[in-house]
């Protein structure tokens, strides 16, 4: 039971943590703190894909999946499995890079226009 509790943590925090690199300018632009953790943020998502790498996140889920039951057909609740299919979209990888690039650019930009 702990561990299915922790695969749905993660994949929850995987969901906030994406929402945060798509609005965090917005937070951002007033917070010192919030605009430098969000664009070391956006250069880590950058990173990953540039080198085909999985998040983190991804493997804290799969892991605590694993051992909550190497059998199940989907992990966690309703809500959970929904929540996967919108982090875990199905493109081609260049198609990934791109879309990363353009919200960290977008983002970048965010910051740069004044009120």
């Amino acid at each position: 039971m702990l561990y299915r509790i922790l695969a749905d943590l993660a994949v929850f925090v995987h969901f906030l943590w994406i929402l945060f690199l798509i609005f965090g300018a917005l937070a951002g632009r007033r917070h010192k703190v919030v605009k430098v953790i969000h664009l070391s943020g956006l250069l880590f998502a950058v990173i990953l894909h540039v080198f085909s790498l999985i998040c983190p996140l991804t493997y804290a889920e799969i892991y605590f999946t694993r051992l909550a039951d190497p059998t199940a057909a989907y992990s966690g609740s309703f809500i959970i499995h929904y929540l996967d299919r919108l982090i875990y979209i199905a493109l081609p990888p260049i198609i990934l890079l791109a879309l990363t690039i353009a919200l960290a650019l977008f983002n970048v930009l965010v910051y740069f226009i004044r009120k």
